[in-house]
């Protein structure tokens, strides 16, 4: 159980956790590289952990020191057959982009995941990688986990995306590390870059040409990463100093990834006044400390073009329209009814129970306010962004807002309960 108390302000200047995207993907391409991959500022989340986990199972030895991981890369082809099933937890970039990996190896893996990540689609990845030739079997023909991968022998495909998947792209980039020919894809909007990006840092042989993206077999060489704060973890932090009046923080060191980046612009057309300072870039990826002050937010609309840029903020934006003036509607956001709980439905129940009025759509919400939050007690349905999302709404709530099953929140962000005590002021 967290309890939160309501707040008059934030202020201070503080640092989130390593991006989650990157870390995840350091590990991998550092797993299949020659040489050596040290990578610093490493979220040490659950999720991460369940990555690095499963890539020592395969025989990738790991050094941890107080701020770096040390990798020692194994090949493309040089990864052990796992002695037991891995178990991914909660994490779906672990289980689809890894899934892209083991489709090229030469010995088969089962790969499961907790009961929320059991229950995600993972046929959105099965599909393509059966086409390039990986035998996958899974629950419901493939459609769910556990996965039994058995590699190999991967031919290139030309891949026109159903879906907006950073997941998706990803797992068939990686697999086409392993197939013969070239393989694409062409999104229909974009999505995160991480993996392109990274993948050229690392030597991979990868053309980008619009929203078409296009991999041919390399052999990959270790790098040094320093990972960036996560935008997704600091969204939650920039929500309470946008929504608290006199509020000033400052954010340092955060990823500025464009495909990412939607929260900001998003927030900025609420009317939250946000700078950005200290500008460079390592390893490709663009970072900057963030300022936020606090401001009157007003409503507006999300549509399906930003949405991809702010998937994971989505239950937090939530909260934010519940202080702003006017409408706030979030459409084309579907891909939140099969994140690590349906998002729609979870953010608006839990809302409701403290006193917020939300209309659910098929693919979205709406929230007219400002709306008064009650305080009470509200439920995090294991996932670390709904939890997350409460605490924040108990900064404005009336009274003290609790939140039950609270400790998902280590899956991504751990720290964030005495972070927040640092940063809020109460009287």
């Amino acid at each position: 159980m967290l309890t939160i108390t309501p707040g008059i302000k934030v202020a201070g200047t503080c640092r989130v956790p390593g991006d989650k995207s990157i870390s995840h993907r350091a590990v991998m391409l550092g797993g299949i590289s020659q040489g050596t991959t040290k990578i610093k500022g490493f979220l040490t989340g659950e999720d991460c952990l369940s990555t690095l986990r499963c890539f020592q199972q395969m025989g990738v030895e790991v050094e941890e020191t107080m701020d770096v991981i040390t990798i020692k890369g194994r090949g493309l082809h040089g990864l052990k057959e796992p002695d037991d099933v891995m178990n991914a937890g909660n994490s779906g970039t672990t289980m689809r982009l890894m899934s892209g990996i083991l489709s090229g190896q030469s010995f088969m893996s089962i790969v499961t995941g907790d009961n929320s990540l059991r229950n995600r689609p993972m046929d959105r990845i099965t599909v393509p990688l059966r086409k390039m030739g990986a035998r996958i079997e899974g629950r419901e023909g493939g459609k769910k986990a556990p996965l039994v991968i058995q590699g190999d022998g991967l031919t290139g495909i030309h891949y026109q995306m159903p879906v907006a998947s950073a997941q998706v792209k990803s797992a068939v980039l990686l697999a086409g590390l392993y197939a013969q020919g070239e393989t694409s894809v062409t999104e229909i909007r974009p999505s995160r870059d991480h993996t392109e990006r990274m993948l050229k840092a690392f030597g991979g042989n990868l053309v980008v040409d619009g929203l078409k993206r296009t991999i041919v077999s390399s052999e990959l060489k270790g790098q040094e990463v320093e990972v960036p704060g996560d935008i997704s973890s600091a969204a939650f932090l920039m929500v309470a100093a946008a929504a608290l009046p006199n509020s000033d923080i400052t954010i340092e060191a955060v990823g500025l990834n464009p495909t990412r980046a939607g929260i900001i612009n998003v927030l900025k057309q609420m009317g939250a006044e946000i700078s950005i300072h200290n500008e460079r870039e390592t390893g490709g990826e663009p970072i900057g400390d963030l300022r936020i002050r606090g401001s009157r937010l007003k409503g507006i609309d999300i549509g399906e073009d930003l949405v991809p840029s702010l998937i994971d903020e989505i239950p937090i934006l939530a909260v934010a329209a519940s202080c702003a003036k006017g409408i706030t509607r979030i459409t084309g956001a579907r891909e939140l009814r099969v994140k690590e709980t349906d998002r729609i439905s979870a953010i608006a129940e839990e809302l409701e129970k403290i006193g917020v009025q939300v209309e659910t759509l098929e693919d979205g919400l709406v929230i007219e306010g400002p709306q008064k939050i009650k305080g009470g007690s509200t439920n995090s349905h294991g996932d670390h962004r709904i939890a997350m999302a409460m605490a924040v709404a108990g900064l404005l709530a009336e009274s003290p807002v609790r939140v039950e099953n609270a400790d998902c929140i280590a899956v991504s962000f751990p720290g964030f309960e005495d972070l927040l005590k640092q940063l809020v002021v109460v009287s």
